[in-house]
């Protein structure tokens, strides 16, 4: 089959197309209009890798969710939607909670150090050593895995929507794949703009990025259902109540595809890529601190911010975003897995086309088959837009993260900011090189790609929790033991990984975590280059101490309970459904807070600190009555989520 005809039989129409073209003219557009240099001088370092501190808190949030929904959501949190269920929409109802701990406990201190990068705290706290660690460490990451498997999803997706499996076209002779093709495309349009204009080009494209990325997904999710109410005889509604009945009672009574908590008993398969209440308080934790609070193309948007204030705001904002994504990507999956696998009969009684092979394949088969002309052009630029705006997130990150870690600190230390500026794009272009030879050896063949993400990149998250975190709060954090901490995180996760290849990879991660941190404290503690210092004062002292009591009673009882659950096993009816749905967990989220404890108790009571600690004000993790009532009502919503879905 031709390019040509393989495009007019995928239901595409012109008016389609044009929505595409449209949108893509506007964003690479918009992204050039706003890099301009208004002052007719060149770019300065903060105006390209911090849009000079110029984000406002709708900007913060909206590029946030922006370059955090991408293919990895729209494909691989659906295909696993479509394969598990639900429970995966976890990491998005907790990433929402974990915004609001970082806004108030972790972004006000980066903010105040008037940090560009995470590497560079890393110098200013440790050394250099451990700075160069976690730049190298963060490069890897970002080329090998974030770039290649947003690009390789968003590539596969365009290729199943538009019928264009299997096509190569012949350029000078040498056959090429359209996935490739399309995925050269992607980077291309990314990194025009993005290159070119910086974090603030992103940023605020990221505005009109996620009107259309959150409005087409929503389309798309209800038109899904809506055909299905047609097959049924009922509306919207209907269908999604007799979704919910089938798939939760008789035969499918133990089926996970609407229970938030997996018990293993019910699918060992979907336990392992989200183990029960693990979701909620164990590894997830990990991945979500690690991600929204040290990740640089992350928290680069917060640390762009006008003020502390506007960047809490933002990430208030990002949590209530974030809450829609399961509406948005893991209920298209659970449909597609009702008519695929439920109910095939559906799929001539509502003549639909194409195939699911893999997991993956769900989403574009839906926007393939239910959306109409028109709204498919919509859904189909949504889909080109988070892609799109990850990728560029993620070029410029790279080139913040080289550019100022690397090429500035060992390469050329007096480079100004036009040198900078040029050596930022460079790097940007030679990511992008890199990334697209590099897409088909790494990701070829997987079946649910988002799981590939989380379990691959939890391999550093242990050791950058307890590295950042403590080194944040904690006075004692010495540079031997954060230096020891960064050696020893990836061997730590590739020896579980051969080791214990059937323990779910979040639970290997809390185990790590537990090793890494405890060897953290014991080596800072044992560490002999420290200054004296004084105590806080007396009132932030009984605050510090009354706070590493109630932490430290609540860890020790919830790793109490947890070890007792686990050596009871299955002697009791309580004991076998608390290890089924992995109660385990607690063990870990126990350390977690208790390490809290550690540090309160520390930074009240010790007259030592390391030569580079951090002056502790709590006055810093004060925040507005706006921000907490925007606190109460994500955790509301959420436990509401938990009590519907459990």
């Amino acid at each position: 089959m031709d390019l040509t005809q393989a495009i007019s039989q995928s239901g595409f129409k012109t008016v389609d197309f044009i929505i595409l073209v449209v949108y893509l003219i506007l964003l690479v557009g918009l992204g050039m209009f706003l890099s301009r240099d208004k002052s007719g001088k060149g770019k300065s370092a903060s105006d390209y890798f911090l849009a000079g501190n110029t984000l406002t808190w709708w900007a913060v949030g909206a590029s946030l969710i922006a370059a955090n929904i991408s293919a990895e959501q729209f494909i691989g949190m659906s295909g696993t939607g479509y394969a598990d269920g639900i429970a995966i929409a976890a990491y998005e109802v907790m990433a929402a909670v974990t915004l609001v701990v970082i806004g108030k406990f972790l972004l006000p201190i980066m903010i105040k150090r008037k940090i560009f990068t995470i590497p560079q705290f890393l110098r200013e706290r440790y050394n250099d050593g451990v700075g160069l660690a976690f730049s190298t460490l963060w490069l890897f990451l970002y080329v090998f895995v974030n770039l290649t498997s947003v690009a390789w999803l968003g590539a596969l997706a365009i290729e199943q929507i538009l019928g264009l499996q299997g096509v190569a076209v012949s350029v000078f002779g040498l056959e090429i794949s359209m996935r490739m093709i399309i995925i050269i495309g992607l980077f291309l349009i990314a990194g025009i703009y993005s290159i070119y204009g910086g974090l603030a080009s992103v940023a605020w494209t990221d505005v009109m990025q996620v009107v259309f990325l959150v409005g087409g997904g929503l389309v798309t999710a209800y038109i899904a259902l809506s055909e299905i109410g047609k097959a049924m005889g009922s509306d919207v509604t209907g269908a999604l109540g007799q979704i919910f009945g089938e798939m939760t009672t008789g035969d499918h009574a133990m089926d996970t595809h609407f229970h938030l908590v997996i018990r293993e008993s019910a699918s060992q398969d979907a336990f392992n890529n989200v183990p029960g209440i693990a979701a909620i308080i164990g590894g997830v934790w990990l991945t979500n601190l690690g991600y929204w609070g040290f990740n640089q193309y992350i928290i680069q948007k917060g640390l762009a911010a006008k003020n502390i204030d506007e960047a809490k705001k933002g990430l208030v904002f990002a949590g209530f975003l974030k809450i829609l994504i399961p509406f948005i990507v893991v209920l298209p999956g659970i449909c597609a897995y009702y008519i695929f696998e439920m109910h095939p009969e559906y799929i001539d009684k509502m003549n639909l086309q194409g195939d699911i092979n893999v997991s993956d394949d769900a989403y574009p088969w839906l926007i393939r088959n239910f959306t109409p002309t028109g709204i498919k052009g919509l859904s189909f630029a949504a889909l080109t837009a988070a892609i799109i705006s990850s990728l560029a997130s993620m070029f410029n990150s790279t080139s913040t993260l080289f550019t100022m870690d690397i090429y500035k600190k060992y390469i050329n230390p007096k480079a100004d900011d036009k040198k900078l500026v040029s050596v930022g794009r460079l790097t940007a272009i030679g990511a992008l090189i890199i990334a697209a030879i590099a897409v088909k050896p790494l990701l070829g063949g997987l079946d649910q790609a988002f799981q590939y993400i989380q379990e691959y990149s939890g391999f550093i998250y242990p050791g950058i929790i307890t590295v950042f975190g403590l080194g944040l709060l904690w006075k004692r954090a010495s540079s031997k033991a954060a230096v020891w901490t960064a050696i020893l995180t990836i061997p730590m996760g590739v020896l579980f990984k051969v080791t214990m290849p059937e323990v779910a990879f979040q639970f290997r991660a809390g185990y790590i975590f537990i090793i890494l941190v405890t060897f953290f404290i014991l080596v800072s503690y044992l560490d002999n280059r420290f200054v004296k210092c004084e105590q806080p004062a007396a009132a932030d002292q009984k605050a510090m101490l009354t706070w590493a009591k109630i932490l430290g009673i609540a860890g020790a009882a919830m790793v109490l309970a947890g070890l007792v659950v686990v050596l009871m096993g299955k002697s009791t009816e309580l004991t076998t459904y608390l290890n089924d749905i992995g109660f385990q967990a607690f063990i870990f989220f126990g350390v977690l807070v208790g390490c809290n404890a550690v540090w309160l108790y520390s930074n009240s009571k010790d007259t030592k600190a390391d030569v580079k600690a951090l002056p502790i004000d709590l006055s810093s993790f004060s925040t507005t009555r706006g921000y907490t009532y925007g606190t109460i009502g994500i955790c509301v919503i959420t436990a509401i989520l938990y009590i519907l879905l459990w």
